[in-house]
């Protein structure tokens, strides 16, 4: 009677272990998905796709410091993005919506206003830039690659109280590097854990390429963004790999990096990211992309081992139901067909019998 209240207790300890390792491996997943769609800046293709029927991928050059990619280089680069399209005939009703890009570089400057100066990381950016990186906008708006006058800058908003103290500044004058510019608007910088982990320039400015280049004289590109139709698989990568000047930089995919067969890929290097000797300086919604990456991989490597006990335990009890079912079935259905076919048999053998009893009767 003990044994038998001891196996019990030791089978209900063993089930519900099972049953808790199958719900934290739930959570896990949960929370793999949650921040795979966390980072806005690494889904523009989705947000561009919109309700084309057209599917899309995003994909980041990232240039070494000592290489120097200007903007004539990206200006080639556009007019073989359109080679392209036109040799995949994506073009028959022209160009539009089928791709996007942007560029930027991080760099210093002044700022001074009328009550306050300091000095602030910067962002030169031109192309698109705010279609990738939709910052949440305090007051003012955008500037844009077609806009006339270059002389709009947006201010985050530690900066922004920094120099006026308060957010609704659009119009307000204000000196980059002793040049006049204008307040173009205010915005709030990523809120998640990982862009703020991994945004470490303090208050900062948003410019013109064009801008910044004359105020510095410095005209290399550090980050290149392009989301590109896909007509086939891999379309955009191998566009970009093989037509942009890389110049010893690297080509990342951003589309799908947090799915599943990206994450078990990645699981190998996770060791790696600390050693880098490619020259390249990350931005840093780069960082927290890479950040996110890392803590999907260790969850999924959780998720695979809190599913293991559970895993298991349900192979053992299908094998023995399995087995169970085996010996229901020989006992219950192979032995009545057997006693049928042993039945028939007889049956068989005694009208044989009559009908030769009846014929020695005759």
């Amino acid at each position: 009677m003990r044994i038998g209240r001891y196996n019990f207790t030791k089978r209900a300890i063993w089930h519900c272990c099972c049953i808790l390792m199958f719900i934290l491996a739930l959570v896990c997943i949960l929370v793999i998905n949650a921040l795979a769609h966390r980072l806005d800046c690494q889904r523009t293709a989705e947000h561009w796709q919109g309700e084309s029927k057209e599917s899309f991928s995003q994909i980041s050059c990232f240039i070494p410091a000592a290489s120097s990619v200007t903007r004539n280089d990206i200006y080639g680069f556009r007019y073989k993005v359109l080679d392209a399209l036109h040799t995949a005939a994506l073009d028959a009703d022209g160009t539009d919506g089928l791709w996007v890009d942007a560029w930027s570089r991080e760099g210093k400057v002044k700022l001074s206003s009328s009550r306050a100066s300091t000095d602030a990381s910067a962002v030169a950016v031109d192309g698109e830039y705010f279609t990738f990186h939709r910052l949440r906008l305090l007051s003012g708006s955008y500037f844009r690659e077609s806009d006339l006058m270059k002389d709009k800058v947006l201010l985050d908003e530690e900066i922004a109280w920094m120099l006026y103290g308060g957010t609704e500044l659009e119009g307000m004058a204000i000196k980059v590097n002793g040049q006049d510019f204008l307040v173009g608007g205010v915005v709030e910088r990523e809120q998640d854990a990982e862009s703020r982990r991994a945004y470490t320039s303090g208050a900062g400015v948003y410019m013109s390429y064009d801008a910044y280049v004359k105020l510095t004289g410095d005209d290399r590109v550090d980050c290149y963004e392009l989301v590109l139709a896909e007509p086939v698989k891999d379309f955009a990568r191998q566009t970009a790999e093989s037509a942009f000047p890389l110049k010893g930089g690297e080509v990342v995919v951003n589309t799908g990096r947090f799915t599943l067969p990206r994450l078990i890929s990645h699981i190998p290097k996770l060791g790696d990211r600390a050693i880098q000797s490619n020259g390249i300086r990350y931005p840093y919604w780069e960082n927290a992309a890479r950040i996110v990456e890392d803590r999907c991989s260790i969850l999924l490597i959780v998720t695979v081992v809190f599913l293991l006990l559970p895993l298991i335990t349900a192979a053992v009890f299908l094998v023995q139901l399995l087995r169970y079912g085996t010996e229901i079935l020989t006992e219950s259905v192979l032995l009545r067909i057997a006693e049928d076919a042993r039945e028939a048999v007889r049956v068989r053998q005694r009208r044989r019998w009559e009908k030769r009893q009846g014929r020695h009767d005759a």
